[in-house]
């Protein structure tokens, strides 16, 4: 896959393509559906296919307050689209000049100019362009004077309701993080690199890996039962901690994994935490001790998960 930040980091015009656009939060099965049609698309017509996503995404740009937490990061969002095995991922700025661009030149100087799309996967709720304009039937009826065919995307549905971000997002606010993997077609999960920390938990008894978020619109918050990939050739199990650490007034979000029955040092590797269960939210403590006494209850709740789950 290749990613182009920016339409202007497109040296040349691509001489044809196959062409989805959305916002792709999580890249959660009603995605992978798409750009599965997409590609078959794509494999019938020989074109090379092309995904376009917004970042910011709109709803951020447009109304930051309101705008939901995202599922993944943008670096987990990519990761997730290369494992699709697309060609083409296109990633557009969302400013002033994007957002007050009109359906038509939106048309005109991405999909046809710079893309040369030739057929466009789309879904019926989609809307692009000033004000909205843009749309599934815009496209279906100017498709022959654009010159590429217009397909409607499937919806997926599983237990009688349509897969959406928004539905996976309340799965995991609820704790039922079964069903948002189900929905997600694998467990939910964030990823870093292992960075040094204070090293408080070492000090605690309890040390962890350390993986800093940056991003505080983070959808987890609290403590969770977790496996970690990456580390061993076999996945771990741990306990991990989300969250801005407030019983030392930390301000940062970190995520600090706990892994059981594991002592390296594995400064520097890449990571993946898949959140399997919710024991309780983050609290600020009166001391490190009771942070401590606190530490060992959640360690005792997470084996307690893990030996249920086998």
């Amino acid at each position: 896959m290749k990613l182009i930040r920016g339409l202007y980091n497109l040296r040349q015009p691509i001489t044809a393509s196959a062409v989805t656009i959305g916002n792709f939060d999580g890249v959660h099965r009603g995605h992978q559906l798409v750009i599965s049609q997409l590609k078959q698309v794509a494999a019938t017509t020989s074109l090379p296919t092309v995904v376009i996503i917004f970042e910011p995404q709109p709803i951020e740009y447009f109304a930051p307050d309101k705008a939901p937490k995202r599922l993944a990061r943008f670096r987990e969002k990519i990761a997730y689209l290369k494992a699709q095995r697309i060609d083409y991922l296109l990633c557009l700025h969302f400013d002033l000049k994007l957002a007050t661009q009109s359906a038509e030149d939106f048309v005109q100087q991405i999909l046809i100019n710079s893309l040369n799309t030739k057929h466009l996967v789309i879904g019926d709720d989609f809307h692009f362009g000033k004000n909205r304009q843009g749309n599934f039937q815009f496209l279906k009826d100017n498709a022959e004077r654009y010159g590429f065919m217009v397909d409607e995307t499937e919806t997926l549905m599983i237990d009688g309701e349509r897969v959406s971000s928004t539905r996976i997002r309340e799965s995991i606010q609820q704790g039922n993080f079964e069903k948002a993997a189900e929905l997600l077609g694998r467990p939910y999960s964030l990823s870093g690199r292992i960075a040094h920390g204070q090293k408080l938990g070492r000090e605690l008894g309890y040390p962890t890996i350390n993986i800093k978020m940056g991003d505080k619109t983070l959808i987890v918050k609290g403590i969770f039962a977790v496996n970690v990939k990456g580390l061993d050739n076999r996945v771990l199990e741990g306990v991990a901690s989300i969250g801005t650490r407030p019983t030392v007034n930390g301000v940062d979000t970190i995520l600090e994994v706990y892994i059981l029955d594991f002592d390296r040092d594995v400064y520097g590797y890449s990571v993946e935490v898949n959140f399997l269960h919710k024991i309780r939210d983050e609290e600020k403590f009166d001391s490190l001790e009771e942070l401590a006494a606190h530490i060992a209850r959640d360690t005792e709740k997470a084996k307690a998960f893990f030996k249920r789950d086998k």
